[in-house]
């Protein structure tokens, strides 16, 4: 993989996210190419990463080897049906990291040639601690999969996805994700405050917490449920709290929250492919 010559079409966070943690591996940056239209972001990658910036997307991806979509869904068909001829001679692996955009459309404006892997990553990527769920049409060789896979985590863990469906569902739970974890979090550190614990203490005190929670799950192989009765002893203060929160109906809320999201998601994505 170290001699992949990487380009990305769009300079925002999330490929700025990509270029660091890609750097910061070790990739040679003198391999990575980026396209954006703003001249101030174009010399700031440049002066922080060491990597080639320029204002012409058909001038960014002539010879490369990968080229990850990074605009914003809005403007993706106008971007790709642009790209197209420049693409079509010999078709580069493309990744598509634009929410809500699907393969039937990215390949009606790219052409039908390209080998597509669609990409939801989630904004902990900008911390390189992101989670990305991938989906490779029938186009996509093994090495490209493994050059998906190689990019992708240079901001956190990677899962593919069999069927490409199941992005919604990916978009609800992981994508969404994050602002369910900081509601609550917000939500635990006003009861903190009204406990009677000064504002720093309470927001201190939340973080570690979710933090340490976090890092408990990821480094053993008991699911969430083992490990919350492992944390409620018989009797005690856990077990009074998380009685009242399932009388509450948490579960069945975030069922309702990641349906809804995952609906949304769908809706969105028929938008998009109409425009």
């Amino acid at each position: 993989m170290e001699n992949l010559k990487i380009t990305f079409i769009g300079g925002g966070n999330m490929a700025r996210s990509l270029i660091g943690g890609l750097v910061a591996d070790g990739y040679d940056p003198a391999l990575i190419r980026v396209a954006d239209p703003d001249e101030q972001q174009r010399r700031f990658l440049q002066a922080r990463f060491g990597i080639h910036a320029l204002a012409a997307n058909d001038e960014a991806v002539a010879n490369a080897d990968v080229v990850v979509l990074a605009v914003k869904p809005q403007v993706m068909k106008q971007v790709a049906m642009a790209l197209a001829p420049r693409l079509a001679p010999s078709p580069p692996l493309v990744i598509s990291i634009a929410a809500g955009i699907r393969e039937t459309d990215l390949d009606r404006w790219l052409g039908e040639q390209v080998p597509l892997v669609r990409a939801m990553p989630n904004t902990p990527a900008m911390v390189q601690s992101g989670a990305t769920a991938l989906h490779a049409n029938a186009r996509v060789s093994d090495a490209q999969r493994e050059a998906a896979e190689f990019v992708m985590r240079a901001v956190g863990l990677t899962v593919w996805l069999q069927d490409e469906a199941l992005m919604d569902a990916v978009t609800a739970l992981s994508g969404s994700g994050p602002a369910y974890i900081f509601l609550v979090m917000e939500a635990l550190e006003a009861a903190g405050r009204e406990l009677g614990l000064d504002p720093e203490t309470a927001r201190l005190l939340t973080l570690q917490t979710t933090f340490g929670a976090a890092k408990m799950a990821l480094e053993t192989a008991e699911d969430s449920a083992t490990l919350r009765r492992r944390v409620t002893s018989p009797g005690g203060t856990t077990e009074r709290a998380i009685a009242v929160l399932e009388e509450g109906g948490l579960a069945e809320l975030f069922q309702r929250a990641l349906k809804a999201a995952h609906d949304r998601a769908e809706e969105l994505a028929r938008l998009l492919g109409e425009k």
